[in-house]
Protein backbone atom coordinates (compact mmCIF):
# COMPACT_ATOMS: atom_id res chain seq x y z
CA UNK A 1 0.00 0.00 0.00
CA UNK A 2 1.42 3.25 -0.75
CA UNK A 3 1.14 6.21 1.43
CA UNK A 4 -0.14 9.93 0.27
CA UNK A 5 0.82 12.79 2.09
CA UNK A 6 -3.00 15.01 2.87
CA UNK A 7 -1.38 18.32 3.06
CA UNK A 8 -0.69 21.73 1.34
CA UNK A 9 2.33 22.28 3.73
CA UNK A 10 5.57 22.50 1.54
CA UNK A 11 7.61 21.97 4.84
CA UNK A 12 5.66 19.11 5.52
CA UNK A 13 6.39 17.51 2.31
CA UNK A 14 9.81 17.83 2.19
CA UNK A 15 9.90 16.13 5.56
CA UNK A 16 8.10 13.13 4.78
CA UNK A 17 10.22 12.75 1.33
CA UNK A 18 12.95 12.60 3.09
CA UNK A 19 11.73 9.94 5.65
CA UNK A 20 11.40 7.83 2.21
CA UNK A 21 8.00 6.91 2.75
CA UNK A 22 5.49 9.08 0.48
CA UNK A 23 4.55 8.06 -2.68
CA UNK A 24 2.19 10.67 -3.08
CA UNK A 25 -0.06 13.55 -2.31
CA UNK A 26 -3.28 14.97 -2.28
CA UNK A 27 -4.54 18.38 -1.61
CA UNK A 28 -7.76 20.41 -1.64
CA UNK A 29 -9.35 24.02 -1.25
CA UNK A 30 -9.37 23.66 2.41
CA UNK A 31 -5.92 22.71 2.85
CA UNK A 32 -4.56 25.74 0.45
CA UNK A 33 -6.62 27.88 2.16
CA UNK A 34 -5.22 27.40 5.35
CA UNK A 35 -1.71 28.36 3.51
CA UNK A 36 -2.30 31.30 2.39
CA UNK A 37 -1.31 30.68 -1.03
CA UNK A 38 -2.67 31.05 -4.55
CA UNK A 39 -4.50 27.74 -6.19
CA UNK A 40 -2.81 26.85 -9.21
CA UNK A 41 0.80 27.69 -8.33
CA UNK A 42 0.48 25.37 -5.07
CA UNK A 43 -0.55 22.40 -6.74
CA UNK A 44 2.29 22.84 -9.42
CA UNK A 45 4.92 23.38 -6.39
CA UNK A 46 4.01 20.03 -4.67
CA UNK A 47 3.53 18.55 -8.03
CA UNK A 48 7.39 19.41 -8.78
CA UNK A 49 8.33 17.63 -4.86
CA UNK A 50 6.62 15.05 -5.40
CA UNK A 51 7.75 12.13 -7.60
CA UNK A 52 4.43 10.02 -7.43
CA UNK A 53 0.77 11.25 -8.42
CA UNK A 54 -0.42 14.48 -7.21
CA UNK A 55 -4.30 15.00 -6.41
CA UNK A 56 -5.04 19.25 -7.12
CA UNK A 57 -9.12 19.71 -6.96
CA UNK A 58 -11.00 21.29 -9.37
CA UNK A 59 -13.13 24.18 -7.59
CA UNK A 60 -16.26 23.90 -10.19
CA UNK A 61 -18.82 21.72 -9.45
CA UNK A 62 -20.61 21.98 -13.83
CA UNK A 63 -19.58 19.75 -16.15
CA UNK A 64 -17.77 22.46 -18.53
CA UNK A 65 -16.40 23.95 -15.62
CA UNK A 66 -14.92 20.65 -14.30
CA UNK A 67 -13.83 20.18 -17.83
CA UNK A 68 -11.85 23.40 -17.98
CA UNK A 69 -10.49 23.40 -14.85
CA UNK A 70 -9.37 19.70 -14.74
CA UNK A 71 -7.21 20.18 -18.37
CA UNK A 72 -5.46 23.13 -16.83
CA UNK A 73 -4.68 21.17 -13.32
CA UNK A 74 -3.29 17.93 -15.53
CA UNK A 75 -1.55 20.72 -17.56
CA UNK A 76 0.33 21.69 -14.88
CA UNK A 77 2.85 18.80 -14.59
CA UNK A 78 3.03 14.86 -15.98
CA UNK A 79 1.71 14.13 -12.38
CA UNK A 80 -1.24 15.79 -10.93
CA UNK A 81 -3.97 13.89 -11.10
CA UNK A 82 -7.87 15.24 -11.61
CA UNK A 83 -9.93 15.49 -8.28
CA UNK A 84 -13.50 15.43 -9.15
CA UNK A 85 -16.17 15.74 -6.72
CA UNK A 86 -19.28 13.07 -7.13
CA UNK A 87 -22.23 13.39 -8.74
CA UNK A 88 -23.29 13.63 -12.41
CA UNK A 89 -21.64 16.35 -13.53
CA UNK A 90 -18.36 15.22 -12.14
CA UNK A 91 -18.98 11.79 -12.98
CA UNK A 92 -19.88 12.52 -16.53
CA UNK A 93 -16.15 14.71 -16.59
CA UNK A 94 -14.43 11.77 -15.51
CA UNK A 95 -15.64 9.50 -18.76
CA UNK A 96 -14.32 12.40 -20.44
CA UNK A 97 -11.01 12.44 -19.08
CA UNK A 98 -10.35 9.05 -19.15
CA UNK A 99 -11.08 9.24 -23.21
CA UNK A 100 -8.10 12.43 -23.00
CA UNK A 101 -5.56 10.44 -21.15
CA UNK A 102 -6.19 12.27 -17.66
CA UNK A 103 -5.90 10.68 -14.76
CA UNK A 104 -8.75 11.43 -11.94
CA UNK A 105 -9.35 11.05 -8.34
CA UNK A 106 -13.33 10.80 -7.60
CA UNK A 107 -13.47 12.49 -4.24
CA UNK A 108 -16.40 13.19 -1.14
CA UNK A 109 -16.91 9.49 -1.46
CA UNK A 110 -19.39 8.00 1.37
CA UNK A 111 -21.07 4.67 -0.31
CA UNK A 112 -20.32 1.63 -2.29
CA UNK A 113 -22.88 2.44 -4.62
CA UNK A 114 -20.64 5.72 -5.26
CA UNK A 115 -17.74 4.15 -5.76
CA UNK A 116 -18.84 1.72 -8.24
CA UNK A 117 -20.25 4.21 -10.20
CA UNK A 118 -17.26 5.84 -10.35
CA UNK A 119 -15.07 2.87 -11.50
CA UNK A 120 -17.45 2.65 -14.39
CA UNK A 121 -17.09 5.88 -15.11
CA UNK A 122 -13.11 4.83 -15.43
CA UNK A 123 -12.02 6.85 -12.43
CA UNK A 124 -8.34 6.43 -11.74
CA UNK A 125 -8.78 6.54 -7.54
CA UNK A 126 -11.66 7.04 -5.52
CA UNK A 127 -11.21 8.78 -1.99
CA UNK A 128 -13.60 7.23 0.36
CA UNK A 129 -14.10 9.34 3.69
CA UNK A 130 -13.69 6.58 6.57
CA UNK A 131 -12.96 9.39 8.95
CA UNK A 132 -16.26 11.40 8.30
CA UNK A 133 -18.09 8.25 8.56
CA UNK A 134 -16.89 7.52 11.91
CA UNK A 135 -18.03 11.22 13.11
CA UNK A 136 -21.12 9.66 12.24
CA UNK A 137 -21.46 6.41 13.50
CA UNK A 138 -20.94 4.52 10.93
CA UNK A 139 -17.77 2.38 10.52
CA UNK A 140 -15.56 3.65 8.09
CA UNK A 141 -13.87 0.89 7.37
CA UNK A 142 -16.28 -1.18 6.34
CA UNK A 143 -17.19 0.82 3.60
CA UNK A 144 -13.46 -0.17 2.47
CA UNK A 145 -14.13 -3.47 2.69
CA UNK A 146 -16.96 -3.32 0.32
CA UNK A 147 -15.35 -1.16 -2.23
CA UNK A 148 -12.12 -3.03 -2.48
CA UNK A 149 -14.65 -6.44 -2.33
CA UNK A 150 -16.46 -5.15 -4.85
CA UNK A 151 -13.85 -3.99 -7.42
CA UNK A 152 -12.08 -7.38 -6.67
CA UNK A 153 -15.12 -9.18 -8.08
CA UNK A 154 -15.41 -6.84 -11.84
CA UNK A 155 -11.59 -6.23 -11.99
CA UNK A 156 -11.88 -2.36 -12.20
CA UNK A 157 -8.51 -1.10 -12.21
CA UNK A 158 -9.67 2.31 -10.25
CA UNK A 159 -7.42 2.41 -6.90
CA UNK A 160 -8.74 2.52 -3.56
CA UNK A 161 -7.41 5.71 -1.73
CA UNK A 162 -8.69 5.90 1.92
CA UNK A 163 -9.17 9.05 2.98
CA UNK A 164 -10.34 11.33 5.81
CA UNK A 165 -8.12 8.98 7.70
CA UNK A 166 -7.30 10.01 11.12
CA UNK A 167 -5.12 7.38 12.99
CA UNK A 168 -2.84 4.69 12.88
CA UNK A 169 -5.46 2.19 12.85
CA UNK A 170 -7.23 3.38 10.29
CA UNK A 171 -4.17 3.00 7.75
CA UNK A 172 -3.66 -0.56 9.42
CA UNK A 173 -7.00 -1.65 8.53
CA UNK A 174 -6.77 -0.18 4.94
CA UNK A 175 -3.63 -2.20 4.56
CA UNK A 176 -5.35 -5.78 6.28
CA UNK A 177 -8.25 -5.26 3.45
CA UNK A 178 -6.17 -4.24 0.65
CA UNK A 179 -6.39 -0.54 -0.27
CA UNK A 180 -4.18 0.77 -2.61
CA UNK A 181 -3.40 3.83 -1.46
CA UNK A 182 -3.86 5.67 2.34
CA UNK A 183 -3.86 9.15 2.14
CA UNK A 184 -2.89 10.78 5.68
CA UNK A 185 -2.14 13.66 7.46
CA UNK A 186 1.65 14.31 8.65
CA UNK A 187 0.42 13.81 12.24
CA UNK A 188 -0.69 10.72 11.46
CA UNK A 189 2.56 9.79 9.52
CA UNK A 190 4.73 10.90 12.39
CA UNK A 191 2.28 8.36 14.82
CA UNK A 192 2.90 5.51 12.52
CA UNK A 193 6.37 5.51 14.05
CA UNK A 194 5.27 5.81 17.54
CA UNK A 195 5.13 3.26 20.31
CA UNK A 196 5.70 3.61 23.64
CA UNK A 197 7.62 0.21 24.12
CA UNK A 198 10.01 1.29 21.24
CA UNK A 199 10.75 4.44 23.29
CA UNK A 200 11.49 2.83 26.07
CA UNK A 201 13.14 -0.10 24.64
CA UNK A 202 16.08 2.13 23.33
CA UNK A 203 15.97 4.31 26.78
CA UNK A 204 17.24 0.98 28.33
CA UNK A 205 19.63 -0.30 26.03
CA UNK A 206 21.25 3.03 25.98
CA UNK A 207 20.96 2.99 29.66
CA UNK A 208 22.61 0.17 29.95
CA UNK A 209 25.68 0.53 27.88
CA UNK A 210 26.46 3.89 29.43
CA UNK A 211 26.47 1.90 32.55
CA UNK A 212 29.78 0.69 31.25
CA UNK A 213 31.96 3.56 30.59
CA UNK A 214 32.91 2.38 27.48
CA UNK A 215 32.62 3.96 23.82
CA UNK A 216 31.31 2.88 20.91
CA UNK A 217 34.87 2.11 19.57
CA UNK A 218 36.26 0.76 22.47
CA UNK A 219 37.61 -2.91 22.65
Amino acid sequence: MEFFLDTADIEQIERGLEWGRVHGATTNPTLIARQGKAYLPTVQEIARLVPGPVSGEVLATDYEGILEQGRRLAGLADNVVVKVPLGPPGLRAVRQFAEEGIRTNVTLCFSAAQALLAAKAGASYISPFVGRLDDLGEEGMALIEAIVEIYGNYGFSTGVLVASVRNPQHVVIAARLGADVATIPFKTLEQLYQHPLTDRGLEQFLEDWRKTGKGFDDP
